[in-house]
């Protein structure tokens, strides 16, 4: 069968698409040059760093420290020339406020050692200095609480931890090498779900856990010294508190170095004393706030599409929350006051979120997105739904910028890449296909919003967050600067583009689409 000639003006159209697509990414070289002079010359960073970190400390969600940041940030922005800068409710907080107050323990028998330690969020108070001797509360089952009922009064409680230290031969600190990142390029499919065997031993974990506490608070014990951090470095966590509840036992969190050494000279019948004094506040607090700004478009048509960028502005309370994520607030405000700087004049409104409540459930970004996005219950689209142009986040600590996760998002490939050209030389080129999770991008992706977090060298961030040591050590200056620069460079790109960034094509819903477990 002869087949039919295909016209050289058919196939100009077939492929025009394409080319067009290939080509349509204009990128404003001139402006990508000042970006980059003002931030890498003039930049911000070490003096946002300093003001957000040892100046206003730890931000607890619904802390007092966690206002106090809120209201630096906003002056901050005001000071950098943002406008409609404001502090907004974003949801309401079930746990209500906590501050700690003090905090001091050590072994006083059979020899003296102060110790590290960090009081679990949330728990109660001590009545003053205790001292006393501690008893060890080996529970691998319910019926084992059976014979500690009765005995447990005004004393200091030490359960076994659950995980020895093992040595670790790895870095303290790393950064993606070549072939990680060439690796990291490769499309995969999502990796395998915790094993069934694995989820219902950690769910029946956590059940005990939750009998020897009610065990505690009946019984009215003084302390509960749990395993959490190593090196000496206690590490930050929360207890399961409502509001208004009868305040839980005082619970101290000490590194594994000092925990186990009590453990293993009490289970050699050595008896341990010890003294510790832990002030904690509980009061009321409704909110969860974002600190919003904005630099407003400019073109009259595209005006009220948003370009938006964030990050989250609580932390745990044990440090200043530096890497997590202080770093991500001031990349995102340099990024901002580079812009401002420059008297730019986006096309599209560019603007700024700190998100509150990031650490106790994504509860910032998810409020913005219940508020101007999309209704919470029925699921419907809000009218700002239709001007929203895209998202980008920071939340992996100071490392800098190695590329983008697309979040399986395969149309915005191209721009991307364009975007990312002349930051081949700081060795940012690096596109993904991959999603990237525990953060609020997140909170626009599930509404099938375009929302982005950036690939970014580890350094040390695992050692560190959620941690005593979480401080202003833990920045790389260099590498934050760099990041603002990129960032910058996207969401001008973004604002300044015909149009918006495209989401991902709506697919069926499929039988148990929804949230991971354990998000709120």
């Amino acid at each position: 069968m002869k087949m039919k000639k295909i016209s050289t003006s058919f196939l100009f159209l077939f492929f025009l698409p394409l080319w067009l697509m290939s080509q349509s990414e204009n990128v404003d070289l001139g402006m990508i040059y000042k970006i980059k002079q003002e931030g890498l010359k003039n930049s911000g960073i070490e003096d946002l760093a300093f003001w957000l970190t040892d100046f206003v400390g730890p931000r607890l969600t619904g802390s007092t420290g966690n206002n106090r940041g809120n209201q630096w940030a906003k002056k901050k922005m005001e000071e950098l020339g943002f406008q409609n800068v404001r502090i907004e409710v974003a949801r309401e907080f079930t746990r209500g406020g906590w501050d700690n107050l003090k905090t001091y323990a050590a072994m006083t028998a059979p020899y003296y050692a102060n110790f590290a330690c960090n009081p679990v969020a949330w728990t109660g108070s001590t009545n003053g200095l205790i001292k006393g001797e501690v008893v060890l509360m080996d529970v691998t089952i319910e019926n084992d609480l059976e014979k500690y009922k009765g005995k447990l009064a005004g004393k200091i409680v030490l359960i076994p931890s659950p995980t020895p230290y093992t040595v670790s031969f790895e870095p303290l600190a790393s950064r993606y090498t070549d072939e990680q990142l060439k690796e990291l390029t490769n499309a995969t499919s999502s990796k395998p779900g915790r094993q069934q065997g694995d989820f219902a031993t950690m769910m029946a974990q956590r059940a005990l856990r939750t009998k020897i506490t009610e065990l505690l608070n009946a019984e009215g014990a003084a302390v509960l010294l749990s395993s959490s951090g190593v090196f000496n470095v206690p590490r930050s966590t929360g207890a399961n508190y409502t509001a208004g509840d009868k305040e839980p036992v005082a619970q101290l969190n000490l590194p594994i170095e000092d925990h186990a050494r009590m453990e293993r000279l009490l289970r050699h019948n050595v008896p341990v004393e010890m003294e510790i004094e832990i002030q904690n506040k509980f009061f009321a607090t409704p909110s969860v706030y974002n600190v919003i700004g904005e630099i407003p478009g400019t073109d009259k048509l595209l005006k009220n599409e948003v370009i938006l960028l964030g990050a989250h502005i609580d932390s745990w309370h044990g440090g200043t929350g530096a890497a997590d994520n202080a770093s991500g607030c001031i990349v995102m405000m340099e990024a901002l006051r580079i812009l401002k700087s420059l008297d730019v004049a986006p096309r599209r409104t560019i603007r700024i979120a700190l998100w509150g409540g990031e650490e106790q459930g994504l509860n910032g970004s998810r409020g913005y997105v219940e508020k101007y996005l999309v209704d919470p219950k029925t699921k419907e689209h809000k009218p700002d739904y239709n001007n929203f142009a895209g998202y980008f986040n920071m939340d992996n600590g100071s490392g800098k910028y190695r590329g983008i996760y697309l979040q399986e998002n395969e149309l915005v490939r191209p721009i991307f890449e364009e975007w990312l050209k002349p930051f081949a030389d700081m060795g940012a080129s690096t596109v993904t296909i991959r999603n990237t999770t525990g953060t609020d991008h997140l909170s626009f992706n599930s509404a099938g919003l375009p929302g982005f977090q950036f690939i970014q060298d580890e350094i040390e961030y695992d050692r560190g967050y959620h941690t005593v040591m979480d401080t202003y050590e833990r920045l790389v200056m260099g590498d934050l600067k760099q990041n603002a620069v990129i960032t910058a460079s996207f969401v001008y790109n973004a604002a300044m583009r015909n149009a918006k960034l495209p989401g991902k094509p709506a697919m069926k819903p499929r039988p148990n689409d929804g949230q991971r477990p354990g998000m709120q």
